[in-house]
């Protein structure tokens, strides 16, 4: 029996997972999914949660609602990859493969940064929203929030669903207006892009809505730290940011096991071929998803369109076919 390890069932874990039970025949092939956590979390409703728009409920589902008939689903913590020996070790348990798919996804270090968590304003005048817990306690201190300024800060690149933070700009304003307290409210968007959106057209459209919205943008901020007594974001050029409410996109890093396994980037994400998805350095690895460093966003529409390529390329290996060069950065 041949083996189909694949690492994840977020988005881009669940749709191979999927798409290679359909494309593989059960009685040659097992396919085993090892993710650590039971709850899918719908990413994207994160945003909303802090506005009190979705819950924590309307947010996570168990992942055993998502895994597709003859697809085993192993709970269990990722320690690390062999590449070598064609293994995979966890907690309780090693796996061989014959062929692994990387879908371990990225996580947010604030202890990256200078005093972003060390100084006792996270949790209470930093927040973020790239995390449930995040999300939630964000909640709580956007409720009655009623005057001062709300800085919105991206640490640095690259980082989850690059609109993201301007979509908390925008939907800032409207909470604050229906709530009747946006004229009491400063929001200032600061980012290390070279303006609000990293497309040029998109940036100059998004810019001038930012100045309807009187939403301001500071780009060209390289985060060096915090001072949470001052409260104030410090640049690595001397500049300083005031905030009462720092809305914090933090450095994201790939997956520790990554990092562990000495397989990644000094950030954890994996040297990716641009165009087939396969492993740079590895024989019989495909990646997909946040968990790869090729340029294009780090979004679950990214994976959705990885992953006809990863599929179709790990066929036409399986099949003796060398794999074709099919995916081209897309992503909505």
């Amino acid at each position: 029996m041949k083996k189909l390890i694949i690492l994840g069932h977020g988005t881009g874990g669940t749709i191979i997972a999927t798409k290679m039970r359909q494309k593989l025949p059960e009685s040659q092939w097992e396919i085993t999914v090892i993710d650590k956590d039971w709850q899918h979390h719908y990413q994207p409703g994160w945003l909303f949660i802090p506005f009190g728009i979705y819950t924590k409920e309307d947010c996570i589902k168990p992942k055993t609602k998502f895994v597709p008939p003859g697809v085993n689903l192993v709970l269990d913590e990722i320690l690390g990859i062999d590449p070598d020996k064609k293994e995979v070790k966890t907690k309780l348990e090693t796996f061989s493969y014959d062929w692994l798919v990387i879908a371990t996804g990225c996580r947010i270090v604030p202890e990256e940064v200078e005093g972003l968590i060390e100084g006792g304003g996270w949790g209470q005048d930093i927040h973020n929203f790239y995390t449930l817990e995040g999300a939630l306690a964000l909640r709580e201190k956007m409720k009655y929030f009623d005057k001062g300024r709300v800085v919105v800060n991206i640490a640095e690149l690259p980082f989850k669903c690059p609109v993201a933070p301007l979509e908390f700009s925008f939907m800032s304003d409207w909470f604050f207006g229906i709530n009747g307290v946006r004229d009491k409210i400063e929001i200032e968007l600061v980012t290390p892009l070279s303006a609000a959106f990293t497309k040029p057209v998109a940036a100059e459209i998004l810019g001038n809505i930012c100045k309807e919205k009187n939403i301001k943008v500071t780009p060209n901020f390289q985060l060096a730290q915090v001072d949470s007594d001052k409260k104030v974001i410090k640049s690595y050029g001397g500049e300083e940011v005031p905030y009462d409410l720092l809305v914090s996109i933090p450095p994201n890093f790939g997956a520790q096991c990554i990092i562990d396994s000495g397989m990644g980037d000094p950030m954890g994400y994996m040297d990716t071929d641009n165009f087939t998805l396969k492993a740079k350095k590895y024989d019989s690895i495909y990646i997909i998803g946040d968990a790869a460093n090729v340029p294009t966003s780090k979004a679950g529409a990214v994976a959705h369109y990885e992953a006809d390529v990863v599929a179709d390329n790990l066929m036409r290996e399986i099949d003796g076919q060398p794999p074709r060069p099919d995916y081209d950065g897309h992503a909505t």
